[in-house]
């Protein structure tokens, strides 16, 4: 952490920025906000000379096949990001930003292209399209359930150098053995739209965590939230069964 803020990257919205995943970046604000810590949004677009190293937690969103190749040549363009997760820097990739993050990914054309290699995580096209309410009981500690949206072609299998986020309860997820997500040191990356730390704030809280390098004082969440997440998640279970 950068003095008593938390700088925050916003990577590449102009390219990989579907489905208001750059919300994410608004709840890591507030959540900090709340606790009395300043932070500091860290917009990086495609026409900017590279990703900078010197951030405390970076945030990579979704985006269709030919945005997805622009990104990984620009972020192989002076290696910042990959020097921040070498630090132990946190990182959030969704859905597209997870198949940059991983070994490589398959285009819509056949064609297979190489990824940032960040997590240990292949992509091909499926035979159908992944569309709807996902939950997910997470393997990361004190995380719990998380639910999101999903929309993609894209079927991920893990290799050995990652784990998954969490177990489908309901959804496709990553296509393969139940897994949703990936997760490698403290880069994290899932398929859930939402954005998904609005609707996971226990997920949120964990990369701010990891950010600053303590624990954070918990907040309540307001009870609304907490009966919508509820009721959600109650649903999920029982249409599993």
């Amino acid at each position: 952490m950068t003095g008593e803020r938390v700088r925050i990257a916003l990577v590449l919205p102009d390219l990989l920025g579907t489905y208001g995943d750059r919300g994410n970046a608004i709840v890591l604000a507030q959540r900090l906000r709340w606790r009395g810590i300043g932070s500091e949004l860290v917009t990086v677009l495609s026409s900017d000379d590279a990703v900078p190293e010197d951030c405390d937690l970076y945030l990579i969103g979704g985006g269709e096949d030919v945005a997805q190749v622009a990104a990984v040549r620009f972020l192989r363009r002076g290696g910042g990001l990959t020097r921040a997760v070498q630090h132990g820097v946190p990182v959030l990739g969704i859905c597209g930003g997870l198949q940059v993050l991983g070994t490589g990914f398959v285009t819509g054309d056949g064609q297979r292209h190489e990824g940032l290699g960040l997590v240990d995580a292949s992509t091909e096209p499926g035979r159908g399209r992944a569309i709807g309410e996902v939950t997910t009981q997470s393997s990361l500690g004190g995380v719990g359930m998380l639910t999101g949206f999903e929309n993609h072609l894209g079927r991920t299998t893990l290799g050995p150098g990652s784990h998954a986020l969490g177990r489908v309860v309901r959804g496709t997820g990553n296509g393969h053995d139940e897994a949703e997500g990936a997760v490698t040191g403290h880069v994290i990356c899932t398929y859930m739209h939402g954005p998904v730390l609005a609707r996971n704030p226990k997920l949120a809280d964990l990369l701010l965590e990891w950010a600053i390098g303590e624990p954070l004082a918990p907040l309540p969440d307001p009870p609304e939230i907490k009966a919508l997440r509820t009721e959600r998640t109650r649903i999920h279970v029982r249409n599993r069964k």
